[in-house]
């Protein structure tokens, strides 16, 4: 099923990853960005390239009002909503001991709190019960959900584990509705998330010798799952949780 896609956090990482391939499997995709204005717009014209509508919206998703706002031009400008990615995420490293309160609110905001109202705008939109044509949502997890993080990485670690349950949960809920949802959970990947903790350098030199492969996971093999998820080749699976970690 192709038709829109919006990806939260499209701008880099794994969420151009996955704009950029959905482009080429055929969706028009919103590109939603925070900060990354000049890359968000690179994204939108590789998709273009690609022959596919595409735009890019700022919007500060820990924010409702920015969010829904968000669904609203991709109504105008795009069409009618199949697929939603929930990949947007925030890290906040710290020891517990030494949190602040601020700190824990904001990653939640926009790792929990977000992907709760993305997913009640796409159900408004995709809901057969609610004359739309069904589709996907697809929660990016993480790996360390399973594991308790990196050093000093709880709270972001914590947030994920919410992701699992949301999904299960979800997946019944939305079953009869015609829509799909599953979470995919990406171990180290070579992003630029480690900026703000370990720093990607380290994650390299940690991949070698703590997955199977014995390397860093690239974007692009997380995007490949994710598109085949949203595909018809998958309108058997939902309600499930994959690992994209070299055997992490």
């Amino acid at each position: 099923m192709s038709g829109t896609m919006i990806v939260t956090g499209g701008s880099r990482g794994i969420g151009a990853a996955i704009a950029r391939l959905a482009g080429r499997r055929g969706y028009d995709v919103c590109v939603n960005y925070s900060k990354s204005k000049d890359q968000a717009e690179q994204v939108v014209r590789d998709i273009e390239a690609s022959g596919q509508h595409a735009l890019a919206v700022h919007c500060d998703i820990g924010n409702e009002t920015d969010l829904t706002g968000l669904y609203e031009v991709a109504d105008r400008e795009l069409g009618p909503l199949t697929a939603l990615v929930n990949n947007a995420g925030i890290d906040y490293e710290t020891a517990i001991v030494d949190f602040e309160t601020d700190g824990l609110r904001r990653v939640y905001a926009v790792n929990i709190f977000a992907p709760f109202i993305a997913a009640r705008e796409a159900i408004k939109r995709m809901s057969k019960k609610r004359g739309g044509r069904g589709g996907t949502i697809i929660n990016i997890g993480s790996i360390s959900a399973r594991y308790g993080g990196l050093p000093g990485d709880v709270i972001y670690a914590s947030s994920k584990g919410a992701m699992d349950t949301f999904t299960l949960g979800l997946a019944r809920e939305l079953g009869p509705e015609g829509i799909r949802v599953a979470c995919v959970r990406p171990g180290l990947t070579r992003t630029d998330i480690f900026n703000s903790n370990i720093g990607l350098e380290r994650a390299i030199e940690i991949a070698k010798t703590g997955t199977v492969l014995g390397r860093i996971g690239e974007p692009e093999e997380v995007a490949n799952l994710v598109l085949w998820l949203c595909s018809n080749e998958a309108s058997y699976v939902t309600g499930t949780i994959y690992d994209v970690s070299g055997g992490r």
